[in-house]
């Protein structure tokens, strides 16, 4: 017996294939598990109008595709990312950066199907856009980098020691200072009491 498949089965056929089986197989299991239909002529119109239809709109998903790709095609892109002293790239170029790039351009592309391998140095590249099981895109890039400069102290200048000598000089004046003031002052305490002990 002819039985339409339903779906893909293993060893006989895909789906929205026509089969011919024993009769016993169809009926007590295609049939019951929902694998297939009895292919009968109505069943077959409808079939053929199926894939008609499904055909157009492959078609035109196809097309689609491939106007897409040839746009990518004219597509060209530029990166410039910081390095080490090394030139090795801090993170990467990969699908993330391509997919926002090209959404700059106006390109809504999902990152899951474009193929790049993570880029960690300068150099010219190439990402592929898999728009289509038949349909891909190739979009060229290039890579650029900015070295980082190794970080050198600066050495103090002779016009900024001069003032700290100077300071640490003055603190003992000023702590002195103070002591001269109070040996002044006891000279001056003891002063009367002589001059007492002499008009005695």
């Amino acid at each position: 017996m002819e039985i339409i498949l339903k779906e893909d089965v293993i060893g006989l056929g895909y789906k929205n294939d026509i089969v011919n089986v024993k009769a016993g197989y169809g009926r007590n299991y295609l049939i019951p598990q929902g694998k297939g239909v009895i292919a009968s002529e109505s069943a077959k119109k409808v079939l053929a109008e199926e894939l008609k239809q499904k055909a157009v709109k492959l078609a035109k998903i196809k097309a689609d595709a491939e106007a897409l790709a040839e746009k990518l095609n004219a597509v060209s892109l530029s990166f410039n990312a910081k390095a080490s002293s090394t030139g090795v790239i801090y993170g990467s170029i990969g699908s993330l950066q391509i997919a926002d790039e090209l959404q700059k351009l106006g390109f809504d592309i999902d990152r899951k199907i474009i193929a790049v391998k993570d880029v960690k140095a300068a150099g010219e590249y190439v990402a592929v856009v898999k728009l289509h099981k038949e349909v891909a895109a190739q979009v060229p890039f290039t890579v650029t980098v900015e070295m980082d400069k190794p970080e050198t102290p600066a050495e103090e200048t002779p016009a900024e020691k001069k003032p700290r000598k100077a300071r640490k000089e003055e603190t003992p004046a000023e702590e002195e200072a103070p002591v001269v003031e109070e040996t002044l002052a006891e000279e001056e305490a003891e002063a009367p009491a002589e001059e007492e002990k002499t008009e005695e």
